[in-house]
């Protein structure tokens, strides 16, 4: 089974053939395939390739939805000053599955 850690939208993942994840919004549309260019390992079985910092390997992914997650509530409160704030955020993200580890 071959594994890869791909860098995308300041974070790193780990990921295989057939895994869906959630990442940080991407401006693809749903249904169309992109391509990280930022792989940092690539591991099959006992051979394992680490980037310094990048190998020279592209993880080929289908977007599957574009979505907001749940709500968090954040709130904002000052004693004895009658401050009292409160909104709501929904961080947006895209929804993908790995096709290929080349």
């Amino acid at each position: 089974m071959k594994i890869a850690v791909i860098k995308t939208g300041g974070k790193q993942y780990q990921v295989a053939e057939g895994d869906k994840l959630k990442i940080e919004k991407l401006e693809v549309e749903a249904g169309k395939s992109i391509t990280f260019e930022e792989v940092l390992l690539v591991a099959e079985g006992d051979k394992v390739e680490v980037g310094m910092p990048h190998v020279a390997a592209k993880v080929t992914a289908m977007v599957l939805a574009q979505g907001k997650g749940p709500k968090v509530r954040v709130e904002k409160y000052k004693p004895k000053v009658r401050y009292h704030k409160v909104y709501g955020h929904r961080q947006p993200f895209t929804e993908v599955q790995i096709e290929k580890i080349n």
